[in-house]
């Protein structure tokens, strides 16, 4: 691969002229004599053997080849920023990567909240999610897949603590047979309706999925599920959370179960290996504390 005639240096110099304003608030910018810069554009020019400004009144403007240039320009020095950054991060001892395994049951909002303020704090860390059910979130851990997990059970050999208490509530669409039969409901009468339930994405398939009859329908993806329950095509368990919007809108109802209309299970944060665990894994887990914490205490389990 043949070496680039323009230097970095000389990309940013075309860059500072044109987001300053000028050649000499440019000069201001990159702390440089003004006719340094006005040196360094012309031997941008000269190297690429094109036109980059064209004098209109007092101001230089960008000639149409200069737009590209800048455009171009501008992604590569910012590229440039970019990679030492990483670089800086890396010097100290931050990850590259972080592997996160998260049980479909932590609110989605929360999750992606968690992830947007760390990734502002570290723009170029990157973030593989596993959205996962039951087992497969502890199979994330045991086959080495995941750095952290947030599940509802603590794999035998890995450490954890309690995040936070989900609430389930069973609820069928408005127009359910469910909602119409004038009674409290048993679970009889749920066992004559489809359940709708979500596959364990453990490969083993091994957690009971809290299914109650042979009528259900077992999908992949929690949206595909409530989809289908606003639909009017069966009943489940939701966490809460999960059907905020459903619950507030009314084209989910909690069904009037006579007992267990309501589920709790807690959720544990999981570390593959805390002794190990680099800074920016520990301060993505800081960040679920805080924002776990935060939420909670905004709308109190129960």
């Amino acid at each position: 691969m043949a070496s680039p005639k323009v230097s970095l240096d000389q990309w940013n110099a075309l860059v500072a002229v044109v987001e300053a304003g000028g050649y000499a608030q440019a000069s201001e910018r990159l702390h440089r004599t003004q006719s340094t810069v006005t040196y360094t554009i012309k031997k941008l020019e000269d190297l690429l053997q094109v036109k980059v400004f064209e004098i209109q009144g007092r101001k230089a403007a960008l000639t149409p080849a200069g737009q590209v240039l800048y455009r171009r320009g501008k992604t590569l020095v910012g590229e440039a920023a970019r990679l030492e950054r990483a670089a800086g991060e890396l010097a100290r001892g931050f990850e590259p990567e972080i592997r996160l395994a998260v049980d479909i049951i932590f609110p989605t909002w929360l999750l992606l909240e968690c992830l947007g303020a760390f990734g502002r704090e570290h723009p170029d860390t990157r973030i593989e999610l596993i959205e996962s059910v039951l087992g497969g979130t502890e199979e994330a851990l045991i086959e080495g897949r995941a750095d952290i997990a947030i599940g509802s059970m603590v794999p035998g050999g890995f450490l954890g603590d309690a995040l936070m208490q989900v609430r389930f509530v069973c609820v069928a669409a408005p127009d359910h047979p469910l909602h119409h039969l004038g009674q409290r409901l048993t679970l009889d009468d749920l066992r004559q309706h489809r359940h709708l339930v979500v596959r364990d994405s453990g490969a083993q398939r091994s957690r009971y999925g809290g299914w109650i009859n042979e009528s259900r329908w077992t999908v992949s993806n929690k949206a595909t599920s409530i989809r289908a329950a606003r639909m009017g095509l069966g009943f489940a368990w939701y966490a809460e959370e999960s059907i905020r919007e459903e619950l507030d809108s009314g084209t989910l109802v909690p069904l009037p179960l006579e007992e267990g209309s309501e589920r709790f299970t807690t959720l544990y944060l999981v570390f593959a290996d805390r002794d190990t665990m680099g800074p920016g894994t520990l301060r993505l887990v800081e960040i679920f504390r805080e924002r776990v914490a935060q939420a909670c205490r905004a709308r109190p389990a129960g």
